[in-house]
């Protein structure tokens, strides 16, 4: 369980915490005489700035990017007490490495004071967590994955929050997070960032990740508004595959790929219903029709495979084929990626990722292809 967190003020004048607004004032852009040579056309250049949640699309968006502080902040502090200094040895993370973690650590406290100050004396307060691992190695793949979703679901609802001055100060913090996520792969023994591009997903679909593993929360804690999806598991997850290569952590590796197009990927799904999150207090849910695709959130894609031997909850699928931008480019589905089952094939590009929650049958899964 998380301690007490000072959350010390931002030292910024102009920050003005409160509730949602029906409206927000509308931009002030600088004068011809002050910056004569300056563009016109941009968005919200106003010199003084106000840092809060102006809608309730950004206000539940924040809170959720705070649970995903919070239990990072957490999940580090754990594992630096959970093992001792000859388990952590024994994969190759060293005293300075663990450093590392510690300064992670120190680094979400920093986060969750900046979104805690934007949202003022409504933001959520720390919960209790639970974790699915008990060595190092696991420890680490978890949390590879953890800031993989982590700053995707950022990443997906940055670009749409209405107040810009609060969407510059979590993308200061989030691209910490990616290189959290980058160190984690290195201290894993994998290539650190195999992709061309990182890509966004829901905050349904990051809740729905996030929600199992927090298990209760104080009462005063604002529920969030964001729909919990029906789990999907692979079951022939290529992880395990991973983890059984015993890497030691390194700065780069050339170790191949553990999957390639073709390989066939099993899966089993939840049915809506079932109790999650802080105190099972949120049900999944979902407003989707019968299964019949796979949707891989990678890259700049969302690419759709079809279901084969639909029985019940259960698939099976293939891993595509396919580059960014053709030949000798990225592999679409490469490095931690994302995998959902959907009831059609929408077209649907990066800013508009919300889109794709209404035909979502179960998932978001953690697609580890190497």
């Amino acid at each position: 369980m998380i301690g007490c967190i000072l959350l010390t003020p931002l030292l910024l004048s102009s920050l003005a915490a409160a509730a949602p607004a029906a409206t927000s004032a509308a931009p002030i852009y600088p004068s011809p005489s002050a910056l004569s040579s300056a563009p016109g056309g941009a968005i919200q250049l106003d010199p003084t700035p106000i840092y809060n949640a102006t809608t309730d699309f950004d206000y539940q968006s924040l809170q959720l990017g705070l649970h995903q502080e919070y239990i990072e902040l957490d999940l580090f502090h754990y594992a630096l007490t959970k093992f001792s200094d000859e388990e952590w040895d024994a994969e190759g993370i060293d005293a300075a490495d663990r450093f590392l973690i510690q300064h992670m650590a120190d680094q979400e406290v920093g986060h969750a004071t900046v979104i805690s100050n934007i949202l003022g004396a409504s933001a959520a307060k720390p919960c209790t967590y639970q974790y699915p691992f008990n060595t190092v190695r696991e420890f680490v793949d978890f949390c590879q994955k953890l800031t993989r979703w982590g700053e995707a679901g950022v990443y997906g609802f940055l670009e749409h929050l209405q107040n810009r001055a609060s969407a510059n100060l979590v993308l200061q913090s989030i691209t910490q997070e990616a290189r959290q996520q980058m160190s984690f792969r290195q201290f894993e023994g994998l290539f650190p960032y195999p992709e061309w591009f990182t890509t966004g997903i829901t905050q349904s679909m990051q809740w729905t990740l996030l929600a199992p593993y927090i298990t209760s929360c104080p009462a005063e804690n604002p529920h969030l508004n964001w729909t919990n999806l029906p789990a999907l598991n692979i079951t022939n997850d290529p992880t395990q595959t991973i983890l059984s290569l015993n890497n030691t952590a390194d700065i780069s590796t050339n170790v191949s790929s553990v999957t390639a197009p073709g390989y066939e990927v099993h899966l089993v799904w939840d049915a809506p219903g079932k109790s999650v999150g802080p105190n099972a207090s949120y049900a999944t849910k979902t407003l989707a029709g019968a299964p019949q695709y796979a949707a891989w959130i990678a890259q700049l894609n969302v690419t759709y495979t079809e279901l084969y031997n639909v029985l019940g909850n259960s698939a099976y699928t293939v891993q595509p084929n396919g580059t960014v931008f053709g030949p000798g480019s990225a592999a679409i589905v490469n490095g931690t990626q994302f995998i959902l089952i959907t009831d059609s094939n929408p077209y649907i590009t990066p800013a508009n990722m919300s889109y794709l929650d209404p035909h979502v049958v179960a998932g978001p899964a953690m697609y580890q292809a190497d």
